[in-house]
């Protein structure tokens, strides 16, 4: 037997500065970097203080220890290269927001501080402490913040949720054609997460423009980066996906800068990604101004080794070595930083006379009338394109619902570069594994991306790709796995434009194959559409027809806030008339009357429309069938649906699915809200079993409903 060492041979290595690299650096660069390491330094302070004295709501998770990487990091992007981060973001949020206000040339050492970079400290000081004149309004606080037009597309506070955002900046850059690079900030404690491994096999899949920056500090809160993983070279984790890797000293600002340097020059040779590791240490504990040895996980030794490496202590003695900043000239940068963080404060809180603690200025907390406002959009991008309901009238052809759903996609292609299409297998098998997708790959290869199994990352990296200027659709081959994405689906997307304060949109549209009856089993034959429904953001589809997919779909595709649709199975070998125009749109919002009655009314949708036609057939009840098509609570029909109980009496909820994942029960609510004056019975529910489908053909059968059902439920509702 032979063992053959094997190497990698992407690029992997430790960067080191010298003394020459020191001299080669602009002196008013060096001495603005020194200033930006004060700012940021004072501003945490200030803010532990402000938190100290019960005026920030929330925790603050400081950055001390780690200014010098944010520094040297973003004084390598320009205002048009794109930043997040995580729940501890501060530094490098101020870090990005300085250079943007700094005008070129700019000297601390003889110019003013820019009135810019004085407001961006004191809108970051009230976001952290939830006020209106924040950023986000006050909702993001320390942990969630945005400002797009500095490439701050917002951070998150979920371990690994930001990382996949990144490479869909990457990605809307590589497609719109625009050389700008993307960074995803995390730390070690993020580097175990599923999603952040999965963003990284992604940018390099694709060779993306997104440099992946590690600030490792050894403690995901209190747990050692030797108790999370057993290989302790975490840049192992780019090597491992062909990324090229380099190390570096994480408190030596020209480190950071040199290796963000060189990662820039790698993806102006390959294309990107790079994966950047910065060691470096933050000085207290996960949040709050103590120390990690009073919560007994580390050591004082320990503590006091890293804060002799502090980069705002050590870098005025190479600074003055330099002859770029004195002791004098230190002490300069040093009053006007802290007059800079004082007027912030000062700005936002006071100490009233006899008072003996400070408190919030009046009139800057924001108003709770406006907390549900920026949830979604108001549709208007929708105004002005052609409604179309199916009519006799107009000239149709007959067509499958399967063609419908590939034409559809295919045919708003062709009229929108924007688009793009996510998921696994769509490039092969004709179409996908459903045929959905059949003539997207040959007419459109390089908007097309076939991913591995990853849900929960490409569906993230389809939300950075939609804050960035993409239209993405994302193919989920099985309902169930919407629930592999749930980060990114609701921790990201459901909650997205409402934490960030509204007024941007997030155009995405996400598919989903839903195939209850065909024998799957019981991890692929759920409809996710109820769990979507309790996160407000999302708007969800659900056509039974060929023509209402079209125009819904069409309008999905121009809507501004995320969409599901869903796409049942059952119905793909239907057919229906779809008008030879496929340009027009179904409004949301809108039920079609399948059906007028007057004995009851029955609430259904998708492959429960023709169960419940059938059932009414049978039974011979004269009974209004609605087919809400619009599924998330604020978006259905809800004028179309009083007038009907008001003329009926009685309501029927009809639904395929399983008793839990069921919208009825919300719906019962919202009617004895709005109708419980015309009710003359109970409402009255039809759905599944409480069991999921399994794959034995009769217990499959069991556990749907379908027309038996509902026959039973309206003579149940009429008795």
């Amino acid at each position: 037997m032979k063992l053959s060492p094997i190497a990698t041979a992407t690029p992997w290595f430790r960067l080191e500065v010298e003394e020459a690299d020191w001299a080669a650096e602009d002196p008013a660069d060096l001495a603005r970097w020194m200033e930006q390491l004060l700012l940021i330094r004072r501003f945490e302070e200030k803010i532990l203080e402000l938190h100290g004295a019960g005026l920030i709501h929330g925790p603050a998770h400081a950055s001390i220890g780690q200014e010098g990487g944010a520094v040297g990091a973003l004084s390598v992007l320009g205002t048009e290269d794109k930043i997040n981060g995580t729940h501890r973001a501060h530094h490098q949020i101020l870090a990005k927001l300085l250079n943007a206000a700094t005008p070129a040339g700019y000297d601390p050492r003889r110019d003013s501080v820019p009135d810019a970079a004085q407001d961006h400290v004191r809108r970051t000081m009230a976001e952290i402490m939830g006020l209106a004149q924040g950023y986000n309004g006050g909702r993001g606080g320390s942990m969630h913040m945005r400002i797009a037009e500095a490439g701050v597309v917002g951070s998150s506070a979920i371990i690994g949720g930001n990382v996949p955002h990144a490479v869909g900046y990457g990605l809307a850059d590589k497609v719109l054609g625009r050389e700008n690079i993307s960074v995803a900030f995390f730390g070690d404690g993020t580097l175990m997460a599923g999603q952040t491994l999965e963003a990284i096999n992604l940018a390099a899949l694709y060779r993306l423009p997104v440099v992946f920056f590690l600030e490792n500090n050894f403690y995901a809160v209190s747990t050692h980066v030797q108790d999370q993983t057993r290989e302790t070279r975490l840049t192992t984790r780019g090597a491992m996906f062909g990324v090229p890797s380099v190390e570096c000293d994480g408190m030596d600002v020209l480190a950071v800068r040199r290796a963000m340097q060189w990662a820039r020059d790698q993806i102006a040779e390959t294309g990107g990604p790079v994966f950047v590791e910065a060691i470096c240490y933050r000085f207290l504990h996960q949040s709050g101004p103590m120390l990690g040895s009073q919560f007994g996980y580390r050591d004082k030794a320990e503590e006091e080794l890293w804060r002799a490496r502090d980069p705002v202590t050590t870098l005025p003695a190479v600074l003055d070595r330099l002859g770029v900043l004195d002791a004098e000239g230190l002490a300069r940068l040093e009053a006007r930083v802290r007059a800079v963080v004082d007027q912030a404060a000062e700005a936002l809180v006071e100490t009233p006379p006899g008072a003996n603690a400070p408190q919030l200025r009046d009139g800057l907390l924001p108003e709770v009338t406006d907390l549900e406002r920026g949830i979604r959009g108001d549709l208007s991008e929708l105004r002005g394109l052609k409604a179309q309901e199916a009519s006799a009238a107009v000239p149709a052809q007959p067509m499958k619902y399967i063609d419908a759903i590939a034409a559809t996609l295919l045919h708003n292609m062709e009229r929108d570069p924007r688009i793009v299409l996510i998921g696994e297998d769509i490039h092969r098998l004709r179409g996908g594994v459903s045929g959905s997708a059949k003539g997207v790959m040959e007419k459109f290869p390089e908007r097309v991306f076939a991913t591995p199994i990853c849900e929960n990352g490409f569906t993230g990296m389809a939300l950075g790709a939609a804050l960035c200027g993409l239209r993405p659709v994302v193919d989920i081959m099985f309902g169930d796995f919407t629930i592999v994405a749930a980060d990114q689906m609701f921790n990201g997307i459901g909650k997205f434009a409402h934490m960030f304060g509204g007024g941007f949109g997030i155009p995405l549209v996400v598919r989903a194959r839903v195939s209850p009856a065909a024998g799957y089993g019981s991890q692929h034959s759920m409809d996710p559409s109820g769990l979507f429904a309790a996160y407000p953001g999302w708007r969800i589809l659900h056509p039974s027809t060929p023509h209402d997919y079209v125009g819904l779909m069409n309008a999905a595709l121009a809507c501004e806030d995320p969409v599901l649709m869903i796409e049942h199975q059952g119905l793909f070998q239907t057919s229906g008339p779809v008008p030879q125009d496929l340009d027009y749109i179904v409004n949301f919002g809108k039920a079609r009357v399948v059906r007028h009655g007057t004995a009851c009314t029955v609430l259904t949708y998708g492959a429960m429309v023709p169960e419940t036609e059938a059932a009414v057939a049978e039974t011979g009840i004269d009974a209004e069938i609605l087919d809400l098509r619009c599924l998330d609570l604020e978006g259905m029909d809800w004028p179309a649906i009083e007038a009907s109980i008001k003329r009926t009496n009685r309501v029927l909820i009809a639904e395929q699915t399983a008793h839990g994942t069921a919208h009825g029960a919300r719906w019962v609510d919202e009617i004895q809200r709005r109708c419980f004056d015309w009710l003359d019975a109970e409402i009255a529910r039809v759905h599944g079993s409480r069991a999921a489908p399994v794959v034995s053909r009769p217990l499959n059968a069991a556990a749907l409903a379908d027309a038996a059902t509902v026959a039973e439920g309206l003579r149940r509702l009429m008795r």
